[in-house]
This record gives C-alpha cells, structure tokens and sequence, in this order.
C-alpha cells in the first residue's frame, strides 16, 4: 500500500474528529460543557483521535509534518497523551479552550492540507 492513501485517512480521521469535537459543544456555554459528563466524554475521545491521527504521521510521515510546521502536530500528540496517561487530571478548561478556539483553525489547516495532496 502506498503512503498517500494513509495520510489522506489519518488528516480524514483528524478532520472529522476535530469537527465532531466542534459539534458537540455547539451552541453550549461553557458552564455547560463543565456540567454535562457526557460531552466532555465525546469531546475528550475526539481529541484522543485527533492526537493519535497527529501521532501516526508524526512517527510514519515526517516529511508532510515537516512539511506543514504551521499545524501544531506535537501539541495535538502531547495533548493526547497527558489526556490518555493521565485521564484523572484532564484540564476540563483546557479541553473548553481547545475545542473553542484550537480546533477551528486546526479544521481550516487540515482541509487545506487535504486538498494539496
């Protein structure tokens, strides 16, 4: 199998789970998001996704990473794994801000990448 069509799924997977992370706290107050255990579920899974997505082209596709150093691959794989390793000390302010302000460029950054490869 070639590398291109496993880029192209690991920037789908990221793209998709960065906009269902959006769309589920869409239209929510953020002391919503804090109250409602289920969201946070959702949205910290998307992030997993995101960072694990971020992780397998980081370690199998360094020259697209290299290539795009305006999208912030090791933030995404750190936030993966202080999320993943250390699940009981998730920043549930951190997630908030992450989704409302990271996740929309990172959107508009991975759909530009998508469609120069």
């Amino acid at each position: 199998m070639s590398t291109a069509p496993r880029v192209a799924d690991y920037l789908a997977h990221m793209q998709q789970a960065a906009a269902d992370a959006c769309s589920f706290v869409d239209g929510m107050a953020k002391a919503d998001f804090l109250a409602d255990k289920r969201t946070q579920q959702a949205v910290i899974m998307s992030l997993i996704i995101v960072g694990e997505a971020a992780t397998k082209l980081m370690d199998g596709h360094a020259d697209i990473v290299a290539a795009h150093p305006e999208i912030p691959w090791r933030s995404m794989r750190g936030m993966r794994n202080r999320i993943a390793h250390g699940y009981f000390d998730t920043n549930l302010d951190v997630v908030w801000n992450t989704v409302e302000t990271a996740l929309p460029a990172l959107i508009a950054q991975i759909s530009a990448l998508r469609a120069s490869i």
